[in-house]
């Protein structure tokens, strides 16, 4: 084979850092610009969609560099390029049709999975030794398949769970805003029913280990009062869930999305460390084991 002394120099870069990573995070990234660098007039009709696919494809593409030349940062690099995965499905062209989201996914996985070898790993020639990294990549494979499967299994209609039937929801769900929302846990929304007075009500199910809000208020009517409940923050946690008819807000500060139960984020996952601001939410039920408000307020209007 020619090149020998070349191929051994690449081998030895390639095995200390998350090289297949960051290659699929590249091709990832390229796949979603294929379509938006098409002739200037598709582009125009993309709209949005053209644009946020420039920007999340360039921004995967610097990512799988990054895993190669910051090997060290992999694991803060590998879960935004996740977050920008995830997002390009709603963001983009259905996330470069599919291809270009389950790269960038397989890519963030192999890339947050890398171990690097210690000195102890290696034999006398310094090459690492074949066991090297077995378990990281079975991570990275299996990965991307349990968010598939989580997502599959979260977009699949749902009746009530047992004991859900215990609560009656209100015949119209409040009005919920907040500034700033910020889940901590991993969350999966499902679409479910739920028993109110005029009988089943489709929700979006949110769950999560707790929740801080800021700027918090609760608007609903009774008769023809219309009674709204205030905090400046609102922590919740233990067993977070909520039931929601109606979603909008925007992820990152950035991202402006409206989810309804027919309208699912897909994958139904949110990736850890994102906050929604400017949120704007029809509530049907929310429960949680503790409940911590900061300056309360209750008001009445006629």
């Amino acid at each position: 084979m020619p090149l020998r002394d070349a191929r051994r120099v690449l081998r030895g870069w390639r095995r200390t850092r998350p090289f297949w990573g960051g290659l699929l995070l590249i091709l990832g990234g390229a796949e979603l610009l294929i379509i938006p660098l098409s002739p200037l007039t598709v582009l125009v009709s993309l709209g949005l969609g053209g644009i946020a696919a420039i920007g999340i494809g360039i921004a995967l593409m610097v990512a799988g560099l990054f895993l190669w030349l910051l090997p060290h940062a992999h694991h803060y690099v590998s879960v935004n390029a996740l977050i920008l995965s995830v997002l390009s499905f709603a963001a983009t062209n259905l996330g470069g049709f599919l291809i270009g989201m389950i790269l960038g996914i397989a890519g963030s996985a192999m890339g947050f999975g890398w171990t690097p070898v210690a000195d102890d790993d290696r034999d006398a020639a310094g090459r690492p030794r074949l066991r090297e990294g077995q378990g990281t990549r079975t991570l990275a494979v299996l990965l991307p398949v349990v968010l598939a499967g989580t997502a599959l299994w979260g977009a699949a209609p749902a009746k009530a769970a047992p004991g859900d039937g215990e609560i009656v929801a209100a015949r119209t769900p409040p009005t919920i805003t907040t500034k700033l929302f910020a889940p901590k846990g991993f969350i999966v929304a499902g679409v479910r029913d739920i028993p109110t007075a005029d009988g089943p009500m489709k929700v979006m199910v949110l769950r999560m280990n707790a929740a801080s809000l800021t700027d918090y208020r609760l608007t609903t009517r009774d008769g023809s009062r219309e009674l709204s409940l205030g905090a400046e923050t609102l922590d919740l946690s233990g067993k977070v869930t909520l039931y929601l008819t109606k979603f909008k807000g925007c992820i990152q500060g950035i991202l402006c999305l409206t989810f309804t139960p027919d309208r699912l984020p897909v994958p139904p996952l949110v990736p850890p460390f994102v906050f929604i601001t400017q949120v704007s939410a029809e509530q049907a039920l929310v429960t949680s084991d503790s409940v911590v408000a900061g300056g309360l307020r209750l008001e009445a209007r006629a």
